[in-house]
């Protein structure tokens, strides 16, 4: 349950703090005391929609914190841990109960800050958590029972439906899967169709072509090695002929070789040295003639690999101007080809295949929502009998509460085939119609009434707050609707602004809401709030009953409500 509520520095709220027990509390003022200022503020703690207007005069930014204490074991917890693995270590426990602090930041400038136990959030995240904790509803609030996409919703927490719901909506996607791809391959199929004889022909074309990743760049670099090859192999020819033809000088230098040893005994120490240095030469030569015809080995090419390697490149670069793409994109056309022919060729096999698939999915769909929408009728059934013994008791009893049930495949989806809408007939003999429609104010606020307290058995968030739904309502029908709203608060905690005293009398919690000035000088109205018990209880009641000049007989009238309440 909310046990604090902190406000700092929100619109005409300086600084305050209150706490709340787990009974039916009211939080009772005059108009423009600041009672809406309090939901306000609570809204935006539960991540409600932030607003720079928010922030008291003044100040660059105001804050909200709404501390609760729950059950250990309560599902937000599993929540927690999603949205903050260590969450649980910043949750204060004691026992089976466990603290949850959510807090909000207004800046002036518009912006806000989110926190859940300290730990920042997006505000998405802590209106997530807000939702599990807390419900507000209001007479005409969107949120309420009264919002016709939340009765489903209702009649499968009642039905405690959630399993079956979770079959169907596997069932609904795994149909809706099928479909589409049964619909991708009919587009397939008709487009191969449309182009089955150029597909055939390009598919062919590519096959006997066979272009592989990165060929293009390795046939041209072949192709420039064996063109340098080609323009450098005549200068290593010439030089052959002139090493080893019949200009070559190595015969004419051993033939001086052999003559000058034979004089070398004539002239002694002149010629050795000449001699040393001509055999050096004769050896330089040989070892050139070798490197030479090493050159001219590595530099031997077959002329047709030459030519194979043009006309591969030229057919590669014909058919990428023809298909208007780059060569490297060659292997990747003929496998896409060959694949929209395999479609063709095969898309009829596949196509009875899938449409089988999604028949199968289809009749399973069908079976699961059928026997969804049967359960609901029965859960619908069920409240109806609940809420219907709830309206007497209200100054209801002419009224009939109906559940409008419409199920079909053209209502299909995943959450079954099913429209739910909560009707009522407000008087025997008059048309029956949808409860937003039909009901009147007040007479909308006790339908909504009977719905919380039968659904409160079915779980609800463990706080309840009612933002005057006892507007149009008095006497007899105020003082049901108070002793529902206390009935209500033996199983959730409940929170009531109301300006109808017979309500105000029911709680065991009563907040009393007004504005006084803090400075003389400069006057700055700000909204107090102080818990009242007693006479001052009294006096807060009986001037709801009187009105600004409270009288004897309205304290007396006041007493009686109270006395009549314990």
């Amino acid at each position: 349950m909310l046990v604090q509520l902190f406000i700092q520095d929100i619109v005409l709220i300086d600084r305050l703090e209150i706490e709340f027990n787990s009974s039916l509390s009211v939080l009772t003022g005059e108009t423009g005391a600041g009672k809406s200022i309090l939901l306000d503020s609570l809204s935006l703690a539960l991540g409600g929609r932030g607003d720079g207007s928010l922030v008291r005069m003044g100040a660059s930014s105001g804050q909200v914190r709404a501390v609760f204490n729950l059950p250990a074991d309560h599902r937000v917890f599993e929540k927690l841990h999603i949205i903050e693995p260590n969450g649980n270590k910043k949750t204060v426990r004691e026992g089976d109960q466990a603290e949850i602090v959510l807090r909000r930041v207004q800046s002036s400038d518009g912006r806000t800050k989110s926190y859940i136990n300290d730990v920042p959030v997006s505000v998405s995240q802590l209106r997530e958590i807000g939702q599990m904790l807390v419900e507000i509803h209001g007479q005409h609030d969107d949120r309420a029972l009264v919002d016709e996409d939340l009765h489903r919703v209702f009649i499968d927490e009642c039905g405690g439906l959630t399993f079956e719901l979770e079959q169907v909506s596997r069932a609904w996607k795994n149909w809706e899967t099928a479909k589409r791809e049964l619909s991708k391959l009919k587009v397939q199929v008709s487009e191969a169709g449309r182009e089955a004889d150029y597909l055939r022909s390009s598919v062919a074309e590519l096959e006997r072509l066979a272009p592989e990743p990165g060929e293009e760049t390795n046939l041209a670099d072949q192709r420039q090695q064996m063109i340098q090859a080609q323009n450098i192999v005549g200068e290593l020819s010439e030089a052959e002929e002139i090493l080893t033809g019949r200009n070559s000088p190595v015969p004419v230098l051993a033939s001086l070789v052999r003559k000058l040893e034979r004089k070398t005994a004539k002239a002694p120490g002149l010629l050795e040295s000449v001699v040393e240095q001509l055999d050096l030469a004769i050896t330089h030569l040989y070892t050139a003639q070798n490197e030479l015809d090493g050159a001219i080995n590595k530099s031997e090419f077959d002329p047709q690999a030459l030519d194979d390697a043009e006309e591969r490149l030229f057919a590669l670069r014909a058919a990428a101007r023809k298909y208007n793409i780059a060569v490297e994109n060659l292997p990747d056309l003929a496998i896409d080809m060959a694949n929209h022919l395999n479609a063709l060729d095969h898309g009829e096999e596949r196509l009875a295949e899938l449409i089988k698939q999604c028949s199968e999915h289809e009749t399973e769909y069908d079976r699961l929502a059928t026997i969804l929408s049967k359960k609901r009728r029965i859960a619908g059934s069920d409240l109806i009998g609940k809420v219907q013994k709830e309206l007497p008791s209200l100054k209801l009893d002419q009224a009939e509460f109906i559940i409008e049930h419409e199920c079909g495949p053209h209502l299909a989806g995943a959450n079954g085939h099913d429209k739910i809408e909560f009707w009522v007939r407000t008087n025997p003999g008059t048309k029956a119609g949808p409860m937003f429609r039909v009901a009147s104010g007040g007479e909308l606020s006790r339908f909504l009434l009977a719905l919380k307290v039968v659904l409160a058995e079915n779980g609800s968030a463990p706080t309840l707050v009612f933002d005057e739904i006892d507007t149009g309502v008095g006497g007899a029908v105020a003082d049901a609707m108070g002793r529902r709203l206390a009935r209500l608060a033996q199983n959730v905690q409940v929170l009531s602004v109301t300006h109808a005293p017979q309500v105000a009398a029911k709680a065991r919690h009563h907040l009393l809401i007004s504005k006084n000035n803090t400075d003389v000088e400069t006057p700055q109205v700000t909204t107090h709030v102080e818990i009242i018990e007693e006479e001052t209880r009294r006096d807060e009641i009986a001037r709801m009953l009187a009105g600004a000049s409270i009288t004897e007989e309205a304290r007396a009238a006041a007493g009686r409500l109270l006395n009549d309440a314990i």
